[in-house]
């Protein structure tokens, strides 16, 4: 009998401690939650960035919704916009954007005739603040329409933007009321409107539901009236299933402009164009898809994101690429100055090219998850200098590239035509990297005439000066050393890159979005062309 209670307690022990394991090594796990309901059942509750949301089921003959929270930066429970509630079919569902850090609380209650009935409470909702690192945040603070701390800030004015009223919605800023959501984003042009607008979408927009589009071009278009105005702009989705469809944002002499969690399908060009003059913008949590197909290159559409012309002080982060094509060029060829632009924790998905394509600018490009890149990686020209650092490239042909010389020197198939850029490579990883040669990048200590790549051996050592380009003889600027430049940042482990940026809280909207699509390795890999059943799945499109 002593035995056999001995070896029940042992058994109960090593259960309790692996299940404390497991719980600890899950870093997608929130903070357990507890429900106590009164006639209304909650279906899914979950704290994210500065986000929480919750599902549940209808209650019969209710004519609407409260929902209130607290928790953060709310003492006590505070009612939520209406706008924020949303039915859909079979269920209900609220998301609130803008909290602080901390644990939160719903009280969720159906009304009826007025008054309040059933009703259910969540606690344990945990919020984490969105990771506000790279270029974008130096020395500013509170890019957009919000405080660093994740709550909007004094004075802002909040739209609820959806198909039926983008050409009705209105706003009050200064002393005027503007009307539609490119005459409200067109108020900031004259320059004496800063104050912070959060635009918040819902559902799925398409070409021809706005008011009208700012650039014939792109679409919306958020312009200041002289280089580097300042702003204070959110575009943000709610929820999952945000999204525009035909269209796409055009940014040009604005400063702090911020675009999250919102999904761009079919854009007429760029999903987001940063064009010109452009300063402290912030791109993240987005579901980037197929642009609008033409012939030759553009296949799959355009630029997903593009970054041009002085456009400086730039972060991308947390972004998802499904499947694109010309990915992210960032530079053209008339910049006056190094620009300085950040991307990281990205999650290139069966992308093609262009993870960044970089010319002229200083690029920091670290802890992305290259993720079956059938064309190549990083792609270097025009006198740049991109550091690339803990980055994991899977299955990608050309990992980094120099134009003209090292990889991009063999065969037939150049990248560019262009004078080299320089790329300082440290701590990235190269798997599943196949029988061609060209997965498997040239450093410099390999040839050091012809190369991809100057491979550091340390995070802090300088490029010497002596290492130049095959082409235009360009050399590393070491931007990334100088205290003054640079930012501070804490990279995390190489090998955890998948596992993070595919993770609950990693690349893409909330949840991942609300439209899923598997990729089959063996064949899309090394595939360039659109995926029929992807397109059929992005063209069908409801929002929902």
């Amino acid at each position: 009998m002593r035995v056999r209670l001995y070896k029940n307690i042992l058994l109960f022990l090593f259960l309790w401690v692996n299940t404390l394991a497991c719980v600890s090594a899950d870093t997608s796990r929130t903070v357990e939650s507890q429900t106590i309901e009164n006639g209304l059942i909650i279906t899914e509750s979950k704290g994210w960035l500065e986000t929480i949301y919750a599902k549940w089921k209808p209650v019969a003959e209710a004519d609407g919704y409260y929902v209130y929270v607290k928790g953060g930066q709310y003492a006590d429970y505070s009612k939520v916009d209406s706008e924020l509630i949303r039915v859909y079919n079979g269920y209900v569902r609220v998301d609130i954007p803008g909290l602080k850090a901390g644990t939160y609380s719903l009280k969720i209650v159906a009304m009826k005739g007025g008054k309040e009935t059933q009703s259910s409470e969540v606690t344990g909702l945990k919020v984490l603040n969105y990771v506000r690192e790279g270029f974008a945040h130096k020395n500013y603070s509170g890019v957009g329409a919000y405080n660093d701390d994740g709550t909007l800030k004094s004075g802002a004015v909040v739209i609820y933007v959806n198909k039926d009223n983008a050409k009705t919605v209105s706003a009050h800023l200064g002393k005027t009321t503007f009307i539609g959501l490119q005459a409200i984003l067109n108020a900031y042009q004259k320059g004496n409107i800063t104050t912070p607008l959060s635009v918040r979408i819902l559902g799925l927009l398409r070409n021809g539901d706005t008011d009208t589009f700012g650039s014939g071009t792109e679409g919306i278009q958020i312009k200041g009236k002289q280089a580097d105005s300042e702003m204070n702009i959110t575009i943000e989705g709610i929820g999952e299933d945000a999204s525009i469809y035909g269209f796409g944002f055009l940014v040009r002499n604005a400063k702090s402009v911020e675009f999250r969690n919102l999904g761009i399908m079919r854009a007429m060009d760029d999903g987001v164009s940063l064009d010109t003059n452009n300063s402290n913008i912030w791109i993240h949590h987005m579901d980037l898809f197929y642009g609008k197909a033409s012939g030759g290159d553009h296949i799959k559409g355009d630029g997903s994101i593009d970054v041009k012309t002085d456009s400086k002080y730039v972060t991308i982060d947390n972004c998802h690429f499904w499947d694109t094509g010309k990915t992210s060029m960032c530079g053209m060829k008339k910049e006056t100055g190094p620009n300085y632009i950040t991307y990281h924790h990205n999650w290139f998905d069966h992308s093609d090219s262009r993870h960044a394509r970089v010319r002229t600018m200083s690029v920091h490009l670290w802890n992305n998850y290259y993720d079956g890149c059938a064309k190549y990686g990083i792609g270097a020209t025009m006198g740049c200098s991109v550091f690339s650092e803990n980055n994991y490239f899977r299955a990608t042909k050309n990992p980094i590239l120099i134009s003209k010389q090292g990889s991009d020197a063999k065969g037939t198939g150049k990248f560019s035509g262009e004078p080299g850029g320089m790329v300082k490579e440290y701590g990235s990883l190269f798997t599943e990297k196949g029988a061609e040669s060209t997965y498997t990048p040239i450093s410099y200590a390999d040839n050091n005439s012809s190369f991809d790549f100057y491979h550091a051996i340390s995070r802090n050592e300088k490029v010497p000066a002596s290492v130049k380009t095959l082409n235009g003889g360009n050399i590393y600027n070491n931007f990334d050393t100088d205290a003054a430049l640079m930012y501070s940042y804490t990279p995390d482990a190489t090998a955890l890159v998948p596992s993070l940026v595919t993770g609950f809280y990693g690349a893409g909207r909330l949840n991942h979005g609300s439209l899923q699509f598997k990729f089959n390795n063996a064949v899309e890999d090394t595939n360039s062309t659109p995926i029929p059943a992807l397109e059929a799945l992005i063209d069908a499109y409801s929002g929902k």
